[in-house]
């Protein structure tokens, strides 16, 4: 299918499809707009064209929990029959995306069970992709985790990466200085070249070593569930 570049759409057959492309419509999103505040009603949900969107836990201190970007959608929650989160999201890097009434995507999920069955194995991997990210705070260094982040920035928005250093600082719970040289480390092993407001990742593979297993369990997830299913309409 050409009409979206949504992942999840895109595996989708037709007549499904056809569904949600008739509720839905196509918005630009901007940097920094919210998608949905904390314990306040989910009115849409974004299917994402391209941009990235971050979800955070706010409390005496802040912290991403889960991106999502292209692969996915926004409005986790609503997909499970819930109205509301604890957490906020909203846009990392500006974007386009189809958006859909909850009203309404409650209704085809309700209703239709091609669309009911896509969008729970999607919560399912953004709940993996949560976890993930649990792990990797408790159990990795911060230059692991950063180059964890950087790949999965890469996997939604290409080489470049419009973050700055202060906002991967709340993305990844530390203080500035240790994103900083964090960054200086990824940077002296070619792996990724920073500017101010721009990171262009140079070399994956570099990234990946450093990563480690702290990154790729809900990638792989999502291949085993999701994508695996493009080629099948």
């Amino acid at each position: 299918m050409t009409w979206t570049n949504n992942g999840l759409l895109r595996t989708l057959p037709e007549k499904d499809a056809a569904l949600v492309r008739s509720r839905a419509e196509l918005v630009t999103l901007d940097q920094d707009q919210t998608l949905f505040e904390s314990k306040k009603p989910i009115t849409n949900v974004y299917f994402f064209e391209s941009g990235l969107s971050s979800e955070v836990v706010f409390a005496t201190k802040s912290i991403e929990v889960g991106c999502i970007g292209h692969e996915g959608c926004s409005g986790v929650p609503v997909l499970l029959g819930v109205d509301s989160s604890p957490h906020k999201a909203f846009m990392q890097a500006g974007g386009t995306a189809l958006r859909i009434a909850s009203a309404d995507l409650t209704e085809l999920i309700d209703t239709n069970r091609a669309i009911r069955e896509l969008l729970l194995r999607y919560a399912h991997v953004f709940m993996i992709q949560i976890a993930a990210t649990a792990l990797a705070d408790g159990r990795y260094d911060i230059e692991q985790r950063l180059a964890r982040w950087l790949l999965m920035c890469q996997d939604r928005l290409g080489d470049e990466l419009p973050l700055t250093h202060d906002f991967l600082s709340v993305m990844l719970g530390v203080r500035r200085p240790s994103v900083t040289d964090a960054l200086h480390k990824l940077e002296g092993n070619r792996a990724i070249r920073a500017e101010r407001a721009l990171i262009t990742v140079r070399d994956r593979a570099a990234l990946e070593e450093k990563a480690g297993d702290s990154y790729g369990i809900p990638e792989a997830e999502y291949r085993r569930l999701i994508s695996h299913r493009e080629n099948a309409h």
